[in-house]
């Protein structure tokens, strides 16, 4: 138990770059706080006293803003940032290494005595204001983006933005806790030039050609060829660039 609290200290210190000492996060950051208290909460509960549990939780949640049922499971080295507003239910599962940020609620959709909440693999990242909402299962390594709605499961290494959630496949790699997030408006706008350049160099009589990489072009015209490539969804999944929010 100690070594896990250790780590709490030193997860947010790595992902807060206004963390100045550990001190400094022991005493002022509600999200440690919020997930000691789990920690205990969830001894108490798996100890068979579910009343003091929830009296513990209670009690948390008064202090951090934070809301954790005590039968939720949380591996280690996640961190929540800011904290306030953030709702764990009760058959929710995060792995390791997971970042959430202020106002993410991980609820259920089921009013039944079963398995209700989602799962969130290891090393995801939740957006603020995101709502993960069913049983099922985050992939690893994938991005919730802010105020996104999530109702469906979501492969690994996959980024999720929009209401309801939609996946995008990021068109290069990301590195672990990257904060951007793909711009799906900007990414459709795109794809609606590119139906304009194919109309326009038709009407003109220009041959319409496609590169290696399927972005259209116009073998003469007013440079229409000269926009960056368009990758439209397959399979329901939009190939894109990522862009900071």
């Amino acid at each position: 138990m100690l070594a896990t609290l250790r780590r709490d200290l030193r997860t947010a210190r790595d992902r807060d770059p206004a963390a100045r000492s550990t001190l400094e996060v022991a005493l002022c950051y509600p999200g440690v706080h919020a997930l000691w208290g789990h920690r205990l909460n969830h001894w108490l509960w798996t100890h068979r006293m579910p009343l003091l549990s929830r009296v513990g939780a209670e009690l948390t949640r008064t202090l951090t803003g934070v809301d954790i049922h005590p039968a939720a499971r949380i591996g280690e080295g996640v961190f929540i940032d800011h904290a306030t507003g953030v709702v764990i239910g009760e058959t929710a599962e995060v792995g390791a290494d997971v970042t959430i940020y202020h106002g993410v609620t991980l609820g259920g959709t089921s009013l039944e005595a079963t398995k209700r909440h989602p799962t969130i693999g290891d090393r995801v990242v939740i957006g603020a204001g995101a709502k993960v909402l069913g049983s099922f299962t985050v992939g690893a390594d994938s991005r919730i983006g802010a105020n996104a709605v999530v109702v469906r499961p979501v492969p690994p290494g996959s980024v999720v933005v929009g209401v309801p959630g939609q996946v995008i496949s990021p068109s290069r790699p990301q590195p672990a806790h990257d904060d951007r997030m793909p711009d799906l408006v900007g990414i459709s706008l795109q794809s609606l030039l590119t139906r304009v350049d194919r109309l326009e160099a038709a009407r003109a009589g220009a041959t319409v050609t496609a590169g290696a990489d399927g972005a259209a072009g116009a073998a003469s015209g007013d440079g229409a060829g000269q926009r960056p490539p368009i990758r439209l969804p397959q399979a329901g999944v939009w190939q894109g660039e990522d862009f900071s929010i």
